[in-house]
């Protein structure tokens, strides 16, 4: 898909303006997820201040790859990345990169939000904040967050929070205008508000309502748990959370370029969806988590925590949701996708399209970053997990 020409002009035309009313729609999103900085208040994760050696390649010719979708229809992956609105995409196998390509307003220097990969980036951060002793996943929420008392989070765990078991009533429809998650977007600053009437996340977190069914019995997928995740981060360690993002994760992983994150008006930051980083650094951090934890030669997070994540959890709240259709063996483990197959596949996914995918049987990594037109798109999504498993099985 060729590019728009979006927010150019001193001004642009009216028609090609890109701003907070139309940041997520088509065509207008395709510029707005590689300039999110532009749009919303951000503040940034550094990367080290130290030389990054350049990722190694040894690439190879695997647009070609066919392979069947679940309609019936034969593909290839450079057909599926049209497809899929693809603004970049990157394979990895063994730490080496075997193919890479832009399209859209992505550059390999840009930061492209991820949405909700960025609860899988929070989850994994959670490790070293646990292995460091500073944070108990199965304390109350209310040991570090005292004002959620009396609501959803009053009477549950960090441990809930972190594998979205949380019992409440909030309904994620990304369509609706007027419902819980409108009022949510409102909070967060990525929607218009009239000035007089802004709120705020912290303040809006604190008045989740609680459901009727106990905690931990259902997965219930809920993006305001992974804000209040990294609340919990930050009271817990004192420290901002892109702060401790770049000092924890960023810096030492080895990342080549500075990420960032959405905040709203307070400054709190959106762990649930508003990191934007490179196609290459999204990429480093699935090869850590495909090392276990290791990056650059050193243990950036606890190998036992993502042992724990690739092994352990309840699959029967997942495979008692409607989500589990995408993976029917699978389970939901401090916010990675844990498919089920026999490889071991593990990971992240963000609406309009955006995945880190990690195979650890085919020692392989995928990162895609996408500006699908709508949030969710199920077909798609099944169409890409196709794609991946056909490329695993062609490089093993």
């Amino acid at each position: 898909m060729s590019e728009q020409p979006l927010m150019r002009g001193f001004p642009p035309a009216p028609e090609h303006q890109v701003t907070i009313s139309n940041w997520r729609l088509p065509p207008f999103n395709r510029w707005a997820f590689s300039h999110v900085r532009h749009i919303l208040p951000t503040a940034q994760i550094a990367r080290a201040a130290v030389p990054v050696l350049p990722l190694r390649r040894a690439e190879r010719a695997l647009g070609r790859i066919a392979f069947q979708g679940p309609d019936g229809r034969e593909r290839t992956i450079d057909r599926m990345l049209g497809e899929t609105f693809t603004d970049g995409f990157l394979m990895m196998q063994r730490g080496r990169i075997l193919a890479e390509w832009y399209d859209g307003s992505l550059t390999p220097s840009t930061p492209h939000i991820i949405f909700s990969v960025s609860k899988s980036v929070t989850g994994t951060l959670t490790g070293v904040l646990v292995e460091e002793g500073r944070l108990d996943p199965d304390s109350p929420v209310t040991r570090y967050i005292p004002e959620a008392a009396g609501s959803a989070y009053g009477d549950c765990s960090v441990r809930h929070v972190l594998d979205m078991t949380v019992s409440t009533d909030f309904v994620e429809d990304y369509l609706d205008p007027h419902g819980d998650f409108a009022r949510y977007r409102v909070a967060t600053g990525w929607n218009p508000v009239d000035p007089a009437k802004a709120t705020d996340l912290r303040g809006f977190l604190v008045t989740m309502r609680r459901g009727k069914a106990p905690h931990g019995q259902n997965y219930h997928y809920v993006s305001p748990n992974s804000d209040l995740m990294g609340w919990i981060l930050e009271r817990a360690c004192g420290r901002a959370y892109a702060e401790l993002l770049g000092e924890a994760l960023w810096q030492p992983m080895g990342a080549e370029f500075d990420a960032y994150t959405a905040v709203d008006r307070l400054g709190a930051a959106r762990p649930a969806g508003g990191v934007c980083v490179t196609l290459r650094d999204l990429a480093r951090f699935g090869e850590m988590m495909r090392n276990r934890g290791m990056a650059n030669g050193r243990q950036v997070i606890p190998g036992w925590w993502v042992d724990d994540i690739r092994n352990n959890g309840d699959s029967g709240p997942w495979q008692r949701a409607e989500a589990s259709k995408i993976a029917p063996k699978g389970r939901y483990r401090s916010k990675w996708y844990v498919l089920g197959n026999d490889r071991g596949s593990f990971c992240g996914i963000g609406i309009h399209g955006q995945w880190i995918y990690v195979d650890p049987a085919a020692e392989l990594v995928i990162a895609k970053l996408s500006s699908q037109p709508q949030p969710l798109d199920d077909p798609t999504d099944f169409l890409l997990l196709a794609a991946f498993d056909a490329i695993a099985k062609a490089v093993m």
